[in-house]
């Protein structure tokens, strides 16, 4: 059924904002034909892409039809929206047929409208905003622990290499003790990140890094995706835990794309309770399980906070916690908006961030 959706919704999206073009151009019938098939083609990337293998083009020619595609999913949605006022603007008699119909006035309005929110999505998607988070707990530590966490990096085709070393810069600044990261590193292939050595800017990291898988490291190819994990020296924990100096357990479980993968609560039961536990855990459903297990603090992102407004209200309604921060019963937990994205560059009602945790024992 979600399959079905996601190809009818687009459709029927194209033919309405199709039609509303077609009548707001103040063109002739031949330059608003090539405008619109235009528009079709670049929306038609969004599958071809999958259909033909951006693996077999030449980098650039793969990034652009990347780009173009999935940039398009989000233009759409827009031009929907600002077609949907306008009708209803149009039935309440606030805007006249004239602003829709054969209109100099109608088209620059709605392509001022659309450049400015896209090169808004652009410029803030750029921004990474650091979000200093400080937890307290009982449980002994030598010394307060400063840990980065990031999420969702999907690097490949749009995040480049050099995207990632302005990232590693920021979290080298940071001096932290450890980086955690919780899943979809890869974006949806290996092979960009292979063809540019990205590797190797992971390993100019100055803490050991410690990761779990997410969805997409799963449609990249598991396998695939691990391979890259151990040559950027990113030590991944698959429903598998590892103790920090001797005061600090951190657990990652394997995405729930993986059917087979363990029961938190087995996870746990091998584990020493007596150090403050940090569970990963890319996809954050059913958080209950976390409080239930005895996890002080989960990490958790997939969401992307919807990446574009009003995508975020929905992700409100299918998570708990869909972004920031919780608290239930003596469990913590940070849902971030991840620090890259999926798709076009755009963060609109969003924001791109990693987390700086500052880690204090009470005691």
């Amino acid at each position: 059924m979600w399959a079905l959706l996601f190809l009818l919704l687009p459709i029927i999206g194209c033919s309405y904002v199709g039609w509303h073009v077609w009548m707001m151009l103040p063109y002739s019938n031949l330059l608003k034909s090539i405008i619109i098939t235009c528009m079709i083609l670049c929306f038609s990337l969004l599958f071809l892409n999958i259909l033909i293998g951006l693996d077999k083009m030449p980098p650039t020619v793969a990034r652009f039809m990347y780009e173009i595609g999935t940039s398009s999913l989000f233009v759409l949605l827009y031009l929907v929206m600002i077609f949907l006022v306008l009708d209803l603007g149009r039935a309440v008699h606030l805007v006249p047929a004239s602003f829709i119909q054969n209109s100099i006035q109608g088209s620059l309005t709605v392509l001022i409208i659309m450049s400015a929110i896209f090169i808004y999505g652009n410029l803030n998607y750029y921004h990474k905003v650091r979000v200093p988070l400080n937890v307290t707990t009982e449980k002994p530590l030598q010394r307060p622990l400063k840990i980065v966490l990031m999420s969702d990096l999907h690097l490949g085709y749009h995040n480049t290499r050099t995207d990632l070393a302005n990232w590693v810069n920021k979290v080298n600044s940071e001096h932290a003790d450890l980086v955690l990261i919780a899943g979809d590193i890869v974006d949806i292939s290996v092979e960009p990140l292979l063809r540019a050595n990205m590797a190797e800017e992971f390993r100019r990291l100055q803490a050991p890094v410690y990761a779990a898988l997410g969805n997409h490291d799963y449609y990249a190819g598991e396998l695939k995706s691990e391979q890259f994990y151990r040559d950027a020296n990113i030590h991944l924990l698959q429903d598998s835990s590892i103790v920090f100096k001797n005061e600090l357990t951190i657990i990652g479980r394997d995405d729930r794309t993986n059917k087979h993968r363990k029961a938190l609560k087995a996870l746990v039961a091998t584990t020493n309770q007596s150090t403050y536990t940090i569970l990963l855990d890319h996809q954050p459903y059913h958080l209950e399980e976390a409080e239930q297990a005895g996890i002080d603090f989960q990490f958790s992102g997939h969401t992307h906070y919807g990446q574009v407004w009003p995508i975020s209200w929905i992700e409100d309604i299918i998570y708990e916690d869909a972004f920031g921060p919780l608290t239930k019963g003596k469990t913590k937990y940070y849902v971030s908006s991840g620090m890259g994205i999926w798709g076009g560059k755009f963060r609109i009602g969003t924001r791109s961030e990693y987390v700086v945790l500052t880690l204090t024992s009470v005691k």
